[in-house]
């Protein structure tokens, strides 16, 4: 009962993710592309009195008319809409998802003995200690004075990230690795809305209301802070959903496919921005293809064409799978944390065993990310025969 309570609470807390991730990425997509899309105001009293670019738009049956300060109105409106707790809110949500699925179960889904042996506490420690260093070192090269030099920046963020791909990948699982970089990306960002973007816009608003002129370095701040949010919006959703293609995740290379997927990710938002300006650049668009492209070829399982001549049984082969897998591909798992079968997927019979073959010889032998986190202490000499019974047919005899 209490594994199936969890189950609930993980679907409930994953739906409510995905609805405010949804409503604060779709925000932001809006705005960039407001940004992008403001022509100059075509009434010279607009211009006159601070409006800097306009938008007319048709959306469900009705014609829109946006317009953007150029630093602010003169006097506030009666009503201002703020857009904080979406982020706030995917960011809490996210969090509690983070700590029910991966420190809860961290012996299951975030250590992996053969990356690194670690306690519980040690591994739930690293995870939390990576976010907190990460937004902290992001931080402060944020509000250094790399900070007012884009692209140099931009430059030691990326090598950042690739250390912090290349860390989590030598200290967890490959799905506790993914999940963790992904983490950090929204951890940032998060952070750029709660540190920077929304005490900008509130000093704007105060400054306002009390006659003063706004500064505009908090408008160039939020600005930076919003950008790097673009571009780091597709890798971080990608990392969300990765976890289910153990193919990925689990190849030892997997860290740097991680990385070209950040890299083809931004590139890829780059284009889109671009398109937004009129001016997409068809290279940007296929270079970020050709990462995406090689990260896939890095992961690709290389199994060299070779007769295994070991002579091995269906009943051998059942013997491991009922040892090392049915705790958790049952009609009632045996493993705690499990209310049913992963993705309904059980091995207890013959023809069920048959069926998933090719996913048995995938996750155990291809990726080998099957047992989670080898909680079943599954032999090479297991792997080894799953591995022949299956170049010979996978045949239940």
């Amino acid at each position: 009962m209490e594994a199936y309570l969890l189950d609930w609470v993980s679907l409930l807390l994953r739906w409510t993710h995905v609805i405010v991730a949804m409503a604060w990425i779709g925000a932001s997509f809006y705005f960039i592309w407001l940004d992008n899309s403001l022509q100059p105001p075509v009434r010279v009293e607009d211009a006159a009195r601070g409006v800097g670019g306009e938008l007319w738009a048709i959306h469900g049956g009705g014609i829109y008319h946006a317009q953007k300060y150029r630093l602010a109105p003169e006097v506030m409106p009666a009503t201002l809409h703020w857009f904080k707790w979406e982020a706030y809110w995917t960011w809490m949500s996210g969090f509690s998802l983070l700590t029910l699925l991966y420190y809860v179960n961290a012996e299951t889904y975030l250590i992996d003995p053969s990356v690194m042996a670690l306690s519980k506490w040690q591994a739930i420690g690293i995870g939390v200690g990576a976010l907190l260093a990460g937004i902290t070192i992001y931080e402060g090269l944020c509000r250094s004075p790399l900070g007012r030099h884009e692209t140099a920046l931009a430059g030691v963020l990326g090598v950042m990230l690739i250390m912090a791909a290349w860390g989590l990948a030598h200290v967890f699982s490959g799905r506790g690795a993914f999940i963790h970089f992904g983490a950090l990306l929204a951890t940032i960002m998060a952070g750029n809305v709660a540190n920077v973007i929304i005490p900008g816009q509130r000093a704007l608003v105060r400054a306002i209301e009390e006659g003063r002129a706004p500064d505009p370095a908090n408008a160039i701040r939020a600005k930076q802070r919003s950008v790097h949010n673009t571009y780091f919006t597709l890798p971080a959703i990608f990392t969300m959903i990765s976890g289910h293609y153990a193919g990925l995740h689990g190849n030892r290379l997997a860290w740097i496919a991680l990385v070209l997927i950040v890299v083809a990710g931004a590139l890829i938002r780059v284009w889109f921005v671009q398109r937004h300006k009129g001016s997409a650049s068809s290279v940007v668009l296929a270079v970020g293809l050709l990462a995406l492209a090689a990260a896939a070829f890095l992961v690709a399982p290389h199994v060299a064409p070779q007769q295994n001549s070991r002579q091995v049984s269906f009943l051998q082969v059942q013997q491991v799978i009922v040892q090392r897998c049915v705790s958790c591909h049952a009609d009632k798992p045996a493993q705690s944390g499990f209310a049913a079968a992963p993705k309904g997927v059980m091995f207890e019979t013959r023809e069920q065993i048959i069926r998933h073959a090719a996913d048995i010889y995938r996750q155990s032998v291809s990726t080998r990310v099957m047992p989670l986190g080898n909680l079943t202490a599954m032999t090479d000499d297991e792997r080894a025969l799953i591995d022949a019974w299956f170049r010979a047919g996978a045949k239940g005899e």
